[in-house]
């Protein structure tokens, strides 16, 4: 018998340092505050250097998440009370239990810190345990070197590259890089998350 088709709605994932909550349009005045400045979006493959490029960045996912092809989530600190980042389920295919985590991007001050272990963990987490995922994807851009240490640090393997997968806002040929989780390797990446996140001590020193 098969399982259950997944079901995709708005929810909100609790974490001992942060929260992933539904994304909303007024998301985009606290997000045009932490990540217009900098290189925050630096690899990203959309032009995100203005409010109005940040209105249409939220409008989109929005529009995503009603077509039941994304969920999108502002990641809050939740010491700070704030918005600290965005993070999404992506690419949904719901008769293959197959998701994607993508389009992350933290404000500078919280990287490198629990915020994004964490919410990978959750989204990790309901993705398998609540959806009954077979398999998580994640992908980033082949010169995008921290990215792909932080993704393979988290226990997902690297399955290959996808030249000239995408066009950026800036003209370049993106090649993509693919990784993954499967539903058999989530318990070792579980207990390796929680090791992780156990060293990041108490939620006050995130």
């Amino acid at each position: 018998m098969s399982p259950p088709l997944m079901q995709i709605e708005p929810v909100v994932l609790r974490g001992n340092h942060v929260l992933l909550e539904p994304l909303q349009p007024g998301h985009t005045e606290r997000f045009c505050q932490i990540g217009l400045e900098g290189d925050v979006f630096r690899w990203f493959p959309l032009a995100m250097t203005s409010p109005e490029h940040m209105r249409d960045y939220v409008a989109a996912a929005l529009r995503d998440q009603a077509q039941g092809s994304a969920l999108p989530f502002a990641t809050v600190h939740r010491g700070l009370g704030q918005a600290v980042g965005s993070t999404r389920f992506m690419a949904i295919d719901r008769p293959n239990r197959r998701v994607e985590i993508g389009s992350t991007w933290i404000g500078k001050p919280w990287q490198r810190s629990a915020v994004n272990t964490e919410a990978k963990f959750l989204m990790l987490r309901h993705a398998f345990e609540v959806w009954g995922c077979l398999r998580v994807e994640l992908k980033t851009d082949s010169l995008n070197a921290a990215s792909r240490r932080a993704i393979l640090r988290i226990g997902a393997q690297e399955e290959g590259t996808l030249r000239n997968h995408m066009l950026t806002a800036a003209g370049r040929v993106r090649h993509s890089v693919y990784f993954s989780v499967i539903q058999e390797e989530w318990p070792q990446v579980k207990a390796r998350l929680e090791r992780m996140l156990a060293e990041h001590g108490a939620p006050g020193q995130s």
